[in-house]
């Protein structure tokens, strides 16, 4: 095998992870799409039934990090195997949940499965291909999840309306089986365990290096967050946009992320970090710019896809970033580090998210704008920082 080239043992395991990843995030965001039906088909308010969408994040955060240290000294592909079953088995378990806790801490449950099974996808995938292509074997992963928002959410959000709710659960199980089979066939036997204790692991976490390039992820994902969160609002009051007009533009936003997804795993080939700098500098503008385009209609679509686009730069960067800094200042805890961009993620969108709704609910609209920007600007500081200490 070259060492600069992915191997066709390599594309298999590849594009098996990123089909698992495509089954987690379509269980993951499909839940959005189906909350006024399982509100009705379990007999509670919508506002109840939305606190599925924050447990399940909170479990992720809080869960997938101690989770990925308690279980770091387990063969990884046994691992992968078992937490693949039995993800399957609590997507089964929901679409029979008798009532609203039941489904609540299943979906909690779910939520650690997912971090835990995305965090080693990519750790498999970082340490089984060649160094060189680790930003592509890495961006094809997060490629799952961009397929799972364009197409799979869509399909699961369609089969639970028409068939019910309980119906989209049977998909992701199905799509469980379909992964399990999948990743069966191609996971290497011989993958690294570490042998550190949770102490020495959660270490790690105390790392201001780690810390620093932690923040980088959340604070990205929050630049776009502040303003994704209403984007909904800016084409309808804003921007004028038909209601008939809102799916498809946000399936276009969706869409245009999968080209971003590959341009995430060129800037990650080479110096990702040094060009990072420059990417969040874009960002900060591309959102910014957003205060005054919107005043045209195709000025303001063009921005919002540029913004599209920007969004998931940072991903497969930022994960490979993580993992090598765990391996230079703690090698024992790469388990650990791999699950930190996803839950850094998860962190970011939900911080983005509260500080649009401040602004959203105190200022003009497009205020959100020029906050999104200012937030990527300090995402750019926190780069150029982390990069600055790597050059001594």
């Amino acid at each position: 095998m070259k060492t600069s080239s992915l191997s066709r043992s390599d594309w298999t395991l590849v594009l098996s992870l990123s089909l698992l990843t495509f089954v987690l995030g379509t269980s993951e965001f499909v839940i959005v799409g189906i909350l006024p039906d399982i509100a009705s088909g379990l007999s509670i308010s919508i506002a109840t039934a939305g606190s599925l969408v924050s447990a399940f994040a909170i479990s992720f955060a809080v869960g997938t990090p101690i989770t990925m240290s308690l279980t770091s000294h387990l063969p990884k592909r046994k691992l992968m195997l078992g937490l693949t079953i039995l993800f399957t088995v609590l997507n089964l378990l929901s679409s029979l949940a008798p009532m609203y806790e039941w489904l609540l801490v299943l979906r909690m449950l779910t939520a650690v499965v997912t971090g835990v099974l995305i965090s080693l996808a990519m750790l498999v995938a970082s340490e089984s291909v060649p160094p060189a292509k680790r930003g592509v074997a890495v961006s094809f992963i997060f490629g799952g999840f961009t397929m799972a928002n364009v197409f799979g959410v869509p399909i699961g959000t369609f089969i639970g309306q028409q068939a019910g709710w309980e119906s989209t659960f049977w998909l992701t199980t199905l799509l469980g089986a379909v992964a399990w089979i999948a990743i069966y066939r191609v996971l290497p036997n011989q993958l690294s365990q570490e042998k550190a204790s949770l102490r020495e692991q959660m270490a790690l976490l105390t790392n201001p290096r780690i810390l620093i390039a932690f923040l980088i992820p959340a604070f990205g994902f929050g630049a776009t967050y502040v303003v994704y969160t209403y984007l909904v609002p800016i084409l309808k009051d804003v921007l004028g946009v038909p209601v008939a007009w809102v799916s498809p533009i946000l399936f276009a936003y969706g869409f245009i992320s999968i080209f971003s997804n590959i341009a995430a795993g060129k800037i990650a080939s080479h110096n990702p970090i040094g060009r990072l700098r420059f990417v969040f500098l874009v960002q900060a503008f591309v959102l910014a710019a957003l205060f005054v385009t919107t005043s045209n209609v195709t000025l303001g679509l063009l921005n919002i896809a540029l913004m599209s686009f920007m969004a998931i730069l940072l991903t497969t960067s930022t994960q490979i970033y993580l993992i090598d800094l765990a391996e230079k200042f703690n090698p024992n805890a790469k388990g650990l580090a791999s699950s930190l961009m996803p839950v850094a993620s998860n962190v970011g969108i939900g911080l983005g998210s509260a500080l649009g709704g401040v602004v959203y609910a105190t200022s003009p609209i497009m205020t959100l704008a020029l906050v999104g920007g200012l937030v990527a600007l300090v995402t750019a500081g926190l780069t150029a920082v982390s990069y600055s200490l790597d050059q001594r």
